[in-house]
């Protein structure tokens, strides 16, 4: 197979652009929050653990600190012990403590709105001050990579990097400006609901068509006897 031009990448990355937003138009971030610093909070804890596990304990701990200034007070272990359930737990309630002392110290407790400011928070990274700017304050930083946007942009060609900073630097090439914040939410609903690592439904994409990996994923066995059974019939 040719390589695909730059012209083509670009042209195939808006038509699938244009394709998630037809298909998921009340994408959004799916952590559960009422303001910025819940917001922080909750993506700090969402590292290697789904948005499910981390709504499940937020709703208690939000109740409990209502400010940076009481997450920077809390004793360590105490804070452990309220995040005991999700994964990485000690290393988590280390980085938000931590976070929130900066807050307190240099931005009187409030969530700064740049993404400089908010990488040199403990625990903070590019993907998390992207969730934080675009979904708290609309403000269109980056595109957020997370697993499923790293993975599907690899499976549609769209970058062979893996570091997730070279794959936000790739996909801001191909997607418009103005998509960027929405690309994410779009990409990472497709990775949940049918890109998924391990049982990609490629027989019901909605983007089969656009994906040069369609072919070469396999369909999962439960779907394979389900095509053959009405196939049958």
């Amino acid at each position: 197979m040719p390589r695909e031009s730059a012209d083509a990448l670009r042209e195939r990355a808006l038509a699938v652009t244009h394709r998630l937003r037809g298909t998921y138009p009340d994408a959004h971030c799916e952590l559960v929050f009422s303001n910025p610093l819940e917001l922080l909070i909750a993506t700090i804890l969402s590292a290697q653990c789904s948005d499910r596990q981390v709504n499940r304990v937020t709703p208690a701990l939000f109740s409990k600190y209502r400010t940076a200034a009481d997450y920077a007070a809390a004793p360590l272990p105490e804070l452990e012990n309220d995040i005991r359930n999700l994964g990485l737990f000690r290393n988590k309630a280390k980085n938000i403590r931590t976070a929130c002392h900066h807050l307190v110290d240099r931005h009187e407790g409030r969530i700064p709105q740049t993404l400089d400011e908010l990488v040199e928070l403990a625990g903070v990274g590019r993907k998390t001050a992207n969730v934080v700017l675009g979904n708290a304050f609309n403000i269109t930083s980056g595109i957020v990579v997370d697993t499923h946007v790293a993975r599907l942009s690899n499976r549609l060609g769209f970058t062979r990097e893996t570091d997730p900073t070279r794959i936000e630097f790739a996909l801001g090439k191909l997607v418009p400006h103005e998509h960027w914040m929405l690309f994410s939410h779009w990409m990472i609903w497709h990775g949940r609901r049918r890109c998924t690592a391990r049982s990609p439904d490629c027989g019901a994409c909605e983007i089969r068509d656009l994906c040069p990996s369609a072919s070469a994923l396999k369909t999962p066995p439960n779907r394979r006897k389900s095509a053959v059974r009405s196939a049958a019939k």
